[in-house]
């Protein structure tokens, strides 16, 4: 399965850590979102999109590139680090823009990233170390089971 990982990493390399670990397991390609040429996408049977989640969603870049595709007709997955509590609960406008555009979403991946951002950088951020070594083996095992889907 001919496989592209999508993503956004901005501040800390939080989401490119979790992102070249899905891409090293499924033997995907990696293209950070200001790389991607829309037309490619065709190319690929399985397309995942990821990125830190900031005020409670998914990057901006990373929104408006899906937003701007054609109907896709991809079987999908989704991805994100984040600061705070909340797994899918900020995937809901990139899930919701995707459906739009016929995708099938297979799975999901959430784990803690190290934040530092507002008020958070005062007292030194939350969740230093983070994504750790467990969070990556997570990742790798959820690659592991898109290989089955």
């Amino acid at each position: 399965m001919k496989t592209l990982i999508v993503y956004v990493s901005v501040h800390h390399g939080n989401s490119e850590k979790v992102a070249k670990v899905m891409a090293n397991t499924l033997g995907a390609d990696l293209l950070q979102v200001e790389q991607v040429d829309a037309n490619v996408l065709a190319q690929y049977d399985l397309i995942g999109f990821g990125s830190g989640i900031y005020f409670g969603r998914h990057h901006n870049s990373l929104l408006n590139f899906v937003r701007n595709l054609p109907a896709l007709n991809k079987k999908v997955f989704l991805f994100s680090t984040s600061g705070m509590a909340g797994k899918y609960f900020f995937h809901k406008e990139l899930k919701r823009i995707l459906r739009e555009k016929n995708c099938t979403i297979l799975a999901e991946f959430s784990c803690r990233g190290f934040d530092e951002f507002g008020p958070l950088g005062v007292f030194g951020g939350v969740n230093k170390g983070r994504p750790n070594t467990q969070d990556l083996a997570d990742a790798r095992a959820f690659a592991e089971a898109l290989k089955t889907s």
